[in-house]
């Protein structure tokens, strides 16, 4: 379908696509159907799976979390099977609908923190690495109790593997990736730092 138009063409459709799905704000959409209301108002004033917990509904935030994670997926397979032949399109796809999530328009660019999004890109553009992604973050998880750390610690390992791997090009894209998940996390990264980061499993 992309063969006879020039190749920034294709990617700009790539993006276009990949953000128009990134930026489903699938928590509030998920909380508000469920009758509890704008989940920004409460908690962090976040979007995503964590926040939507502070609900209190256990089943919305898995929702959440599988949709946020599924959209990236999603946007990375559309565009591979929509444009086979334009080289990478579906990298750009899979950035965009990262940047979806953390940047939606129609929230006013306040979206999620990414690491379900950034999960779901990840498995749509080379899946055995979220095995590795998975891993590292229950390994951490398990000996530090910190479901923050365990996901920061991961998205700093699945760049390196990524190189390991022989994957140079998405080692370069999911550091990008990486950079801004950490960018999102300045305030976990504080509050871990000072000892006041909530542990799994910890009430209030």
């Amino acid at each position: 379908m992309f063969e006879s138009v020039a190749p920034w063409v294709a990617y700009v459709v790539a993006a276009l696509v990949g953000y128009g799905l990134g930026s489903i704000p699938f928590g509030l959409l998920l909380t508000r159907a469920a009758g509890l209301g704008d989940v920004r108002a409460i908690g962090s004033g976040n979007i995503g799976a964590t926040n939507v917990l502070r609900t209190g509904n256990k089943k919305l935030a898995a929702a959440t979390l599988l949709l946020d994670l599924l959209k990236g997926t999603a946007a990375v397979l559309l565009v591979r099977f929509a444009m086979p032949e334009v080289p990478e399109a579906n990298v750009v796809a899979g950035v965009a609908a990262f940047l979806g999530h953390l940047f939606p328009i129609w929230l006013g660019f306040k979206g999620g923190k990414g690491v379900a999004t950034y999960i779901g890109v990840l498995l749509g553009l080379f899946w055995p690495a979220v095995l590795i992604f998975a891993g590292v973050w229950i390994a951490v998880a398990y000996f530090s109790r910190y479901s923050s750390l365990a996901a920061l610690v991961a998205t700093v390992i699945v760049p390196l593997a990524l190189w390991a791997l022989g994957n140079n090009l998405l080692a370069a894209v999911f550091v990008l990736l990486t950079v801004i998940v950490w960018a999102k996390h300045n305030a976990n990264i504080r509050r871990l730092l000072a000892g006041t980061e909530g542990k799994i499993g910890r009430k209030g």
